[in-house]
């Protein structure tokens, strides 16, 4: 019985048919060279975009705080005077107030809030996801929406007066007094914000090690000296980057005061924005 055997050369599986029928050895791919303007290309598009629409507004602005320029009329430069004259306005020092104080409030109510939100929600029992997609609905939803919602229910004749009545406590002016309103609108900014937060911290409580609490657990921590422990600060930087967005939010907070009170209503309650 004879047996044959093959002897397989290198080279010899990468052999393809050419057009004229015969076979040619695929060489090794060219590694084209990458032009050092090809990032920038990629980039022009979203930085043209930032020029026109971010930086030319913010120069353009910087430039007409100096000058008494109108709405299509030309001005003329005009040193500090516009200035000078913003200090003199009580307006200002209204609105600079109000916006201090809603920083003061809310910044540490979206600092907290959300994170024990998020602790909360992190928990996997049945039914959590729908409470997950509860706590965040009002952060799609329209800011002019939740504004009248509140305002219907802050109204004299709305639910929040009526159960008041009920118990015996008596009607609040929620929308007419100027510090009910104020407080009464950083509620609302509080409730709204409270799901976007809520994401981005238990985006920083899945990286906590476990470990960490169950070691705590086994030296005889309790929930609250684990939390301070070792929550806060596995999540410090994180409690840093949601400061620093809610407090920039809340100085250029407009809408929220702006529905709740109306255009010619509470002056008082303004910010630097209105």
């Amino acid at each position: 019985m004879k047996t044959s055997t093959a002897t397989r050369t290198p080279g010899a599986g990468r052999a393809a048919a050419s057009p004229g029928g015969r076979t040619a050895a695929r060489g090794p791919a060219k590694i084209r060279r990458q032009l050092p303007t090809s990032p920038w290309l990629f980039a022009a598009p979203g930085l043209a975009i930032v020029a026109v629409f971010i930086l030319y507004p913010f120069v353009s602005t910087l430039n007409n705080a100096f000058t008494d320029k109108r709405t299509l009329v030309p001005g003329e430069y005009v040193g500090l005077a516009n200035f000078r004259e913003l200090l003199h306005d009580d307006m200002f020092w209204i609105g600079l107030r109000n916006s201090t104080l809603y920083v003061l409030v809310v910044v540490p109510a979206l600092v907290l809030l959300p994170l024990l939100l998020a602790m909360l929600v992190q928990k996997h029992i049945p039914g959590i996801t729908f409470f997950r997609s509860a706590f965040y609905t009002p952060v799609v939803a329209s800011i002019v929406v939740v504004g009248l919602i509140w305002v219907w229910m802050l109204d004299e004749r709305g639910l929040v007066n009526a159960v008041l009545e009920a118990v015996g406590v008596g009607k609040a002016g929620f929308l007419s007094d100027q510090w009910l309103l104020l407080f009464s609108a950083m509620a609302v900014t509080v409730w709204k914000g409270l799901g976007y937060y809520m994401i981005i911290y238990l985006a920083a409580l899945a990286n906590v090690p476990r470990e960490l609490h169950e070691a705590a657990a086994v030296d005889g921590a309790g929930a609250v000296r684990r939390f301070f422990s070792v929550t806060v600060p596995a999540v410090r930087s994180t409690m840093v980057l949601v400061g620093a967005l809610s407090s920039v939010a809340a100085f250029k907070v407009f809408s929220e005061v702006y529905l709740m009170a109306g255009p010619p209503a509470a002056p008082r309650a303004r910010t630097p924005r209105w």
